[in-house]
C-alpha cells in the first residue's frame, strides 16, 4: 500500500497490476475442482500429480462478457495484525506531562530551537549554554511543531564545519550515518543534540522523566539518535487512548494526468465464461468428471476477490 503510486523506471506502476488468465490459473481451478487445495508448484511437484502428463493437452478461452459492464468497486485491504496510523492517536491529551513542565524542560527541548550556527557551537562546546526567548513556550504542541518543521527542512551541503561536527557525532553514536549524497538532514543532526543534551543534563538534573526507560537505555520521546520519527511514535507517549488501529485503506492509484488532473483508479472485476478445453484420452476424461463430482466443489475464488463456479461439463 506504501508504494502503491510509485513508479518504476518504465512510468509503470508496478504495486497496481492488471491479471490475466493464464495457464497456471486454468491448472489452478483444475486442481481446485478435483479437491486439490495445495499451491499450484506444491501439486506439479508431487510425484502423483494428476495433470503431469495432460497439462500440455489443456487450452482455454477467456470470453468476457461485453453486454455486461466491467465492475468498478472500492476493495479495502485489511490489516490484521494491528497496525497503526501514523498521523493519528485517540484518547486524551495528557498535556501535564513532566517531560514538558520540570526544571530541565527548557534546556532540554530548547536544543530544538537552536540556530544551525548555534547547534554546531553546541555540539563542539561541551559547557554551551543558552537562553530560551520567553515567547517560546515549552509545551507538547509546541515540540510537537517544531519537531515537524524541523523534519521537512531540506537538506543541506556537508561542508568542512559540518562534515567536523559529523566527526563528533561518529565518536558519540557510532552505529548511526548522518551523510547521504554528501548531504545531511538538519532533522538528524538536532535529534542527535537532543541525545546528547539528555547526557550533559543528567549531570545536572534527576532526567528519569525527560524520556522512556528501558532497562539501562534512555529513549528521547519520538526520537531516535538520527531522526524525529513522526506524530504517531511521539504522541503515543502522552495521550490515553494509545495509538488508532488501522483496520483497512483503500487500494485505489490516484495520480495527476495531463489534461485529466487527477485520476483515480479502483480494482476492477470482469464478468464472463472461461472455457477450459481438454484434448485429453476419453478414460482420463471419464475420471477427471467423477473426481470432480466427488470433490463437489460448488464456488471458488478466482483471483483476488473474483468468484466462480462450474457452469457445465461436457
Amino acid at each position: 500500500m506504501t508504494t502503491l503510486g510509485k513508479r518504476d523506471n518504465q512510468g509503470n506502476y508496478p504495486n497496481f497490476i492488471k491479471r490475466e488468465i493464464t495457464h497456471d490459473t486454468v491448472m489452478g481451478v483444475l486442481n481446485r475442482l478435483i479437491g486439490d487445495q495445495r499451491k499450484l508448484y506444491q501439486s506439479r511437484n508431487c510425484p502423483k500429480y494428476f495433470f503431469s502428463d495432460l497439462e500440455e493437452h489443456i487450452s482455454f478461452n477467456d470470453q468476457q462478457n461485453q453486454s455486461e459492464p466491467i465492475n468498478t468497486e472500492t476493495v479495502y485491504i485489511r490489516n490484521m495484525e494491528g497496525n497503526t496510523d501514523q498521523n493519528s492517536f485517540s484518547g486524551m491529551i495528557k498535556d501535564n506531562h513532566p517531560t514538558f513542565s520540570s526544571n530541565y524542560s527548557r534546556e532540554f527541548w530548547g536544543v530544538l530551537w537552536l540556530s544551525l550556527e548555534d547547534l554546531i557551537v553546541f555540539f563542539r562546546n561541551q559547557s554551551f549554554k543558552f537562553e530560551l526567548p520567553d515567547a517560546i513556550d515549552i509545551n507538547l504542541a509546541s515540540v510537537l511543531e517544531r519537531s515537524l518543521y524541523l523534519r521537512d527542512v531540506k537538506p543541506i551541503t556537508c561542508d568542512e564545519i559540518i562534515l567536523r561536527v559529523i566527526d563528533i557525532l561518529k565518536n558519540e553514536f557510532p552505529d548511526e550515518e548522518y551523510v547521504e549524497f554528501e548531504k545531511v538532514k538538519p532533522i538528524r543532526l538536532y535529534s542527535a543534540a537532543l541525545y546528547i543534551q539528555l547526557a550533559r543534563l543528567n549531570h545536572k538534573y534527576d532526567m528519569k522523566t525527560a524520556c522512556n526507560q528501558r532497562g539501562a537505555k534512555s529513549y528521547v520521546f519520538g526520537y531516535s539518535k538520527r531522526g524525529f520519527n513522526g506524530m504517531r511514535d511521539f504522541m503515543k507517549n502522552f495521550i490515553t487512548g494509545g495509538e488508532k488501529p488501522i483496520w483497512g485503506n483503500p487500494y485505489q492509484l490516484k495520480e495527476r494526468r495531463k489534461g485529466e488532473g487527477e485520476v483515480v483508479s479502483l480494482l476492477t472485476k470482469a464478468n464472463g465464461t472461461l472455457d477450459i478445453l481438454l484434448s485429453i484420452p476419453e478414460d482420463k476424461a471419464q475420471q477427471l468428471k467423477e473426481m470432480i463430482e466427488a470433490a463437489g466443489v460448488s464456488s471458488f475464488y478466482l483471483g483476488k476477490k473474483g468468484l466462480a463456479y462450474v457452469d457445465v461439463i461436457r
